[in-house]
C-alpha cells in the first residue's frame, strides 16, 4: 500500500510538471506571436513616420493645395500631384471594370463547364501567369501589345465613337498606342490571374449539396451561379477583387513602359498620362534639391494612404457582408 501510494504521489508530481513545462511553452509561443504582431505594427509606423517626414517640406511649402495642383515642374520647383493620382486612380479602375468579369467567368467556367481534363492544366496556366515579373509584362506591353493597339485597336475604337456624344470625347486623339488605356489594358492582364485563382478557390468551397439541390429542382448553371453559389461566396470574391486592386494600385514596372509619363490630365483616355508609381520611379533618381524629392516622397506617401484606405473599406464591406449574410440565414 506505501509503495502504491508512493507511485501515484511521484505520478501526480510529473503531471504537475509536465503541466507546467507544457505552460511554459504556451507562455513562449503566445509572447512570440505578440512580439511577431508589434513587429508589423511597428514596421507600419515606421513607414508612415518615415514617409510623413520626408513629405513634411512639400507638404509645408504647397499645403493642402499639392493634392489638387496639376503643375509638375521641377525648374521651377512647382510641383502637384493630382496628376499621378489622376492616372493612378483611372487605371485601376478600368483595370479592375475588365478583370472582374472576365476573371469571375474565367472562375465559373473552370468549375462548373469546363471538361475535367482540362481544368488543372488551364488552373495551372493562370497561376503562372500571377508568378510572372511585372517588367516583363511591361517590356511586353511595350514591344508588343503598344503597337498592335496603335495600329489596329485605337483606330476602331476612334472610329466607333465617333458619334456617340460622351464616348467620343473619352476615345479621342490621334492613336499614340502608348497612354492611359493602354496601362489599364496591362494592368487588366496582370491581376486576372489573382482575381480567377482567387474566385476559382472560393467557388470550390461551396457545398456540393447546395448546387444540386439547385440543379434536381430545374435550375440552369447561369441560375445556380447567380442565385446559390455567388451569395454563398460573395465575401471571398470581394476579397479576391480588393487583393487584385491593391496589386493594380501599386503596379511600377508594367505601367512605366506603357503609359507615356506625362504629368498632365487629358480627357481622352488614349492620350499619355502618369501614375504614382511610375512618376517615382523614373525621377527619383534624378531628383535635385529638397523639394523635388519631398514631392516625389509626398505622392508615394498619398499611394500608401489611398491603397490602405482602400483596403480598410474592403474589409468593412467584407465584415458587412458578413453580417448581412449572417442576417439573412438567421
Amino acid at each position: 500500500m506505501v509503495d502504491l501510494a508512493l507511485s501515484e504521489q511521484l505520478a501526480g508530481t510529473e503531471r504537475i510538471t509536465a503541466v507546467r513545462r507544457f505552460g511554459r511553452s504556451d507562455a513562449r509561443f503566445r509572447n512570440l506571436t505578440y512580439a511577431a504582431a508589434l513587429l508589423v505594427f511597428l514596421i507600419f509606423v515606421g513607414i508612415i513616420t518615415s514617409l510623413a517626414a520626408g513629405a513634411w517640406p512639400a507638404l509645408k511649402t504647397f499645403g493642402p493645395a499639392f493634392f489638387i495642383r496639376l503643375e509638375w515642374n521641377p525648374v521651377t520647383d512647382q510641383y502637384g500631384a493630382l496628376g499621378p493620382i489622376y492616372g493612378t486612380v483611372v487605371t485601376s479602375a478600368l483595370a479592375m471594370l475588365v478583370a472582374v468579369p472576365v476573371g469571375i467567368g474565367i472562375a465559373i467556367f473552370l468549375t462548373e463547364i469546363c471538361p475535367r481534363s482540362l481544368r488543372r492544366p488551364i488552373g495551372i496556366a493562370i497561376e503562372l501567369l500571377a508568378g510572372i515579373p511585372s517588367i516583363i509584362y511591361g517590356i511586353w506591353g511595350l514591344f508588343v501589345f503598344v503597337p498592335f493597339f496603335q495600329r489596329h485597336i485605337e483606330p476602331a475604337i476612334i472610329d466607333l465613337f465617333a458619334d456617340v456624344p460622351v464616348l467620343r470625347d473619352l476615345f479621342a486623339g490621334p492613336p499614340y498606342g502608348i497612354g492611359v488605356f493602354a496601362a489599364a489594358m496591362i494592368l487588366s492582364i496582370m491581376i486576372l490571374p489573382f482575381i480567377t485563382a482567387v474566385t476559382r478557390d472560393v467557388f470550390e468551397t461551396v457545398p456540393s449539396v447546395l448546387k444540386e439541390s439547385a440543379y434536381a429542382l430545374g435550375s440552369t448553371t447561369w441560375e445556380v451561379m447567380t442565385h446559390v453559389v455567388l451569395p454563398f461566396s460573395r465575401a471571398g470574391v470581394v476579397g479576391g477583387a480588393m487583393l487584385a486592386l491593391g496589386r493594380a494600385l501599386g503596379e511600377t514596372m508594367a505601367v512605366t513602359f506603357v503609359i507615356g509619363n506625362a504629368h498632365n490630365i487629358q480627357e481622352s483616355l488614349l492620350a499619355p498620362g502618369t501614375s504614382i508609381s511610375a512618376a517615382i520611379a523614373n525621377e527619383f533618381t534624378e531628383a535635385v534639391g529638397t523639394l523635388y524629392t519631398s514631392s516625389l516622397i509626398a505622392i508615394g506617401l498619398t499611394l500608401f494612404v489611398v491603397t490602405f484606405l482602400v483596403l480598410a473599406s474592403a474589409q468593412l464591406m467584407l465584415r458587412r457582408l458578413e453580417q448581412r449574410a449572417g442576417g439573412v440565414s438567421a
